[in-house]
């Protein structure tokens, strides 16, 4: 991490700036900070102030910027191929250690698509070791590998944790029928990032007689099908000591600076007791 000198005695909350994709930079550490953060994953994707194919050229001057203004990147989820070596080169150059990213299925099948995702890992792995930076997976419901805690686990054991680690979900985990004491217990031996958000399932078609369908819905921290008090509790019982990142989705999106603050309220009476 870019010089951040974390407290020891308080959780550290950082938030993932994705829904504020149109601030410039300057607005974006500002707003952040108004919400209660000074902590930023930062999406480096079409579209947001640093493209992929200007990692190297762009994120020096935002670095710089958004520390300037008060603002640590913990780490980055980046839109490049995971052997394209600008991405460790650029993360080494400005002392990020951490890419998070998610596997989508790539074939109908479960296992080809893990063995894919694989493949990718090991084909990274020598740019891992040589630059310093670790793969961050993490899992995701749905068309995507893997989908759940176990799942996660499957894929990274093998991995030497310096390199490849994982991210825990527990909306993610509550969706795929997992509990968050289990769900964090399976991947502590490559536990490297935890985020905070929440979800449940909610019926998409009438009532009607027709077969049922459901959609993902993701609420506030207190409202979804994981316990946030659980998460709380795991993290503890893992040991984990790092940011704990608010990835501020909202399916109604109209409120998600008042809905995130809320959370952030939440979340330090459930980690800090405040």
């Amino acid at each position: 991490m870019n010089g951040a000198n974390f407290q020891r005695d308080k959780t550290q909350f950082a938030v993932f700036v994705k829904p504020w994709k149109n601030l410039s930079l300057p607005k974006l550490a500002l707003h952040v900070q108004e919400l209660g953060f000074n902590l930023i994953e930062l999406p480096v994707r079409p579209g947001f102030p640093i493209e992929p194919d200007r990692i190297e050229q762009d994120l020096p001057g935002a670095v710089k910027l958004l520390a300037e203004l008060g603002i640590t990147i913990v780490n980055l989820t980046v839109e490049l191929p995971l052997t394209d070596e600008r991405l460790y080169a650029a993360c080494a150059a400005n002392n990020i250690s951490m890419n998070r990213v998610i596997f989508k299925r790539s074939h109908p099948s479960y296992w080809e698509s893990e063995a894919a995702a694989r493949r990718q890992l090991d084909a990274a792995l020598p740019l891992c070791e040589r630059y310093g930076v670790k793969i961050g997976v993490q899992h995701h419901y749905g068309a995507s590998v893997p989908i759940n805690s176990m799942g996660l686990y499957q894929l990274v054991k093998e991995y030497d944790p310096r390199w490849v680690g994982a991210i825990w979900d527990p909306a993610h985990n509550a969706l795929q029928g997992e509990d968050a004491l289990t769900g964090l217990e399976l991947v502590q031996s490559h536990l490297c990032m935890v985020n905070l958000k929440n979800a449940y399932w909610r019926r998409t078609n009438p009532p009607d007689g027709s077969e049922a369908r459901w959609g993902a819905y993701f609420c506030a921290g207190p409202h979804g099908r994981t316990s946030w008090a659980d998460v709380a509790e795991g993290v503890k019982r893992v040991g984990y000591s790092g940011p704990l990142t608010f990835s501020a989705e909202y399916t109604d999106d109209t409120y998600t600076d008042r809905l995130l603050e809320a959370d952030l309220a939440y979340a330090r009476k459930l980690f800090d007791g405040e």
